[in-house]
């Protein structure tokens, strides 16, 4: 792998967290993967009011000083890798003006430019390592994207990013200071996993994982490599109002989640298109310590959840198993190098012809809905529909991310298109969808095949 220049790095240097190293599994250099320039975390948002141009950028600086995960440079290294921290530089801010089209058109084309913004490439050692664009439709509606490397921010970063933008916007365009508390650093969370690698939390986690994983091999789809170039292609899709209330109706009569039904229908209908029955079905999770819930950086864990379907005859009898997987694994929750510490087999089935696949369930956003801060009213833009060719890079696999909300179920499907056939991916979302219906509508019959 190539190294950044030793003449820009910063005098002192850390390690790389226990989730990068987790990224470093699949790195190919700064040219693709997960170093690469199309790992991109992308969030946008539509604002009320009159911007003031000179007091965002002046905030958007201010937020690059507050994290330093936005100005630290990666040094990756044969076996390993450290960071550094550089000075703070002022963020791109790109003005687009757009066209003053009605109501449902502004919201198309805000999504647009969302993509537009995640698929422009983003080396990782062009710090600092957040651009924001701002796309007016008038004096008083615009949209603002912002992209980060996803290596240095997850989604959750990108919430706290905005949140204190708003502040700080708040305080420029009022001719003052921000005067927000002091940030806890991503370093001091890394120390803070270090610290705590030997300890008797981590050692009960892995002696759950140890257990739990047993045998166990992660869940895999077949690929068909084609012609097409690597990249991610994303298929989205809505469902019906009526979907996504049987889905919460039936989350609360099990004490569940919508999350866990989700997953549940999802593990019939792997059943039912492999035959398999034990199913290790890794997800994602937020990965933070209450200590640094306001932090920015690369936190979010790759949690593998087990379920046995096997003798279930109703999709309620699922449903249970599938809470108490995740119950067990949401409160054992470690990095995946130390799960794979205790369970190194787990990824045994993923090879050249097989790709990991992970099924994510989400809700909006549970901040920034119509919140007024200073002058500007911010709304997060969480319900994506348009298809994608190309978006953020997913390492050579297929990711189901599922958001619900009170009217709809709205998901996608990223994946690998030199890896999978595209009428494939539809003939699956349909499926899948097929099966979230029939099980939701009658939870006690039989599951049948």
């Amino acid at each position: 792998m190539t190294t950044y220049p030793e003449a820009q790095q910063a005098p002192t240097t850390t390690a790389l967290s226990l989730q990068q190293q987790f990224l470093a599994m699949f790195a190919q250099g700064y040219e693709a993967g997960p170093f690469g320039p199309h790992y991109v975390e992308v969030g946008g948002w539509r604002l009320h009011g009159r911007v003031n141009v000179l007091a965002l950028r002046l905030a958007l600086a201010d937020v690059v000083e507050r994290h330093e995960a936005l100005r630290t440079v990666l040094h990756l290294e044969n076996g390993g890798g450290t960071q550094s921290v550089v000075p703070a530089g002022q963020p791109e801010l790109l003005l687009v003006e757009l066209d003053e089209a009605p109501g449902p058109d502004r919201e198309r084309r805000a999504e647009e430019l969302m993509i537009e913004a995640e698929t422009r490439p983003f080396p990782i050692h062009e710090v600092p390592l957040l651009r924001a664009v701002l796309g007016r439709f008038d004096d008083e509606d615009a949209v603002l994207v912002l992209a980060t490397h996803h290596s240095a921010a997850d989604v959750w970063s990108l919430q706290v990013i905005m949140q204190d933008l708003a502040q700080c916007y708040a305080a420029r365009a009022a001719g003052d200071e921000p005067r927000l508390p002091e940030a806890t650093q991503y370093r001091d969370y890394i120390v803070a996993q270090q610290e705590d690698a030997s300890g008797p939390s981590v050692a009960a986690a892995q002696a759950y994982w140890r257990e739990t994983l047993r045998g166990a091999r992660v869940l895999v789809a077949p690929t068909r490599r084609n012609d097409e170039s690597p990249a991610t292609s994303y298929h989205r899709f809505t469902t019906d109002a009526e979907l996504s209330a049987e889905v919460s109706r039936l989350a609360r009569a099990t004490r569940s989640s919508p999350f866990m039904v989700l997953l549940a229908a999802f593990a019939v209908y792997v059943n039912r298109r492999t035959g398999q029955t034990d199913l290790v079905v890794p997800t994602f999770a937020p990965g933070r310590r209450h200590g640094f819930r306001s932090t920015v950086g690369s936190f979010f864990n790759f949690v593998p959840l087990r379920v046995d379907v096997s003798g279930c005859g109703t999709f309620r009898e699922v449903v249970a198993r599938t809470r108490t997987a995740c119950v067990g694994a949401f409160s054992h929750e470690l990095p995946l190098m130390q799960v794979l510490a205790v369970a190194p087999e787990l990824m045994n089935s993923v090879g050249p012809d097989t790709a990991p696949t992970l099924f994510q369930a989400v809700q909006p956003p549970y901040s920034m809905q119509a919140e007024k801060v200073g002058d500007l009213e911010y709304s997060a833009i969480w319900r994506r529909v348009v298809p994608q060719p190309m978006g953020s890079e997913t390492p050579d696999g297929m990711i189901w991310s599922m958001h619900l909300s009170n009217t709809e179920v709205v998901g996608g499907l990223s994946f690998s298109r030199h890896l999978f056939d595209r009428a494939e991916v539809d003939e699956q979302v349909a499926g899948f969808l097929g099966v979230v219906g029939e099980m939701v509508a009658a939870p006690d019959a039989a599951i049948g095949a």
